[in-house]
């Protein structure tokens, strides 16, 4: 849908309207990415502040469609809340970013993907304590992987290479999308079998965690802690290879 070059208020209104199914469609493909603190309402809160900002923002002469645009104010606004909201954030992203590192250390030092118990002996917890914390920081992969590649906010993720539903990709991108999704592809590659099969069912299939357990014959946990884990470790492969 194509809309004027200066939204004036009732465009914005009429555009905010079409567009409202975004919000539903984002915080129910977000929801299991959250911590339990944060709550439907506080996604749809949150969202709806995004797609209004959206509006506000929306410059036509870019040659980007709203949708495209609207997706990304939107998934950050609630990424934004739960940043708010989340009292630990500190102490978490300090948990998260130390996996990261031992993980990449330890890779270099190895010449393969560490297992578990490995990084847990190099981090000096049990393999217990560790897994119990890729279950804590979970959600923060799902932040690390939204998080835009450039600094203006309005370009593409690391997620977005993961699934991309978008349609009528300029010309003049398609290139880079494709430079992109050979990176990710390669990335996948070296993520353990389970890794990748968890990865495949939660993105590709779009199955919950739940789901993903019973297919897989393991706890719902064990899923959070493969997930998160193998967030952790994509994010370190995609950001080698892109800079």
């Amino acid at each position: 849908m194509l809309y004027p070059p200066n939204l004036h208020s009732d465009d914005k209104s009429q555009i905010i309207r079409d567009h409202l199914y975004l919000v539903d469609i984002l915080v129910g493909r977000m929801v299991t990415q959250v911590p339990s603190f944060m709550g439907r309402d506080d996604m749809k809160s949150a969202g709806m502040l995004g797609l209004l900002d959206a509006a506000n923002r929306y410059d036509p002469a870019k040659n980007i469609q709203f949708k495209t645009f609207a997706e990304y104010r939107i998934r950050g606004a609630i990424l934004d809340e739960m940043r708010k909201l989340d009292w630990f954030s500190r102490s978490l992203r300090d948990k998260h970013n130390r996996i990261g590192r031992t993980i990449a250390d330890l890779e270099k030092r190895l010449g393969r993907e560490p297992e578990e118990h490995e990084v847990a002996r190099e981090m000096g917890v049990s393999l217990e304590e560790y897994q119990t914390t890729l279950g804590e920081v979970s959600h923060l992969g799902c932040i690390s992987l939204n998080e835009t590649l450039d600094q203006s906010g309005e370009g593409r993720s690391f997620l977005d290479s993961l699934v991309d539903e978008r349609e009528n990709i300029f010309p003049g991108s398609r290139i880079e999308e494709a430079q992109l999704a050979a990176k990710v592809a390669a990335s996948l590659a070296l993520l353990s079998k389970k890794e990748q099969q968890v990865i495949a069912l939660y993105y590709y299939e779009e199955l919950t965690q739940k789901e993903i357990a019973q297919v897989l014959e393991v706890s719902e946990g064990r899923i959070s802690q493969l997930h998160s884990q193998a967030l952790i470790k994509l994010r370190l492969k995609l950001e080698a290879r892109l800079h």
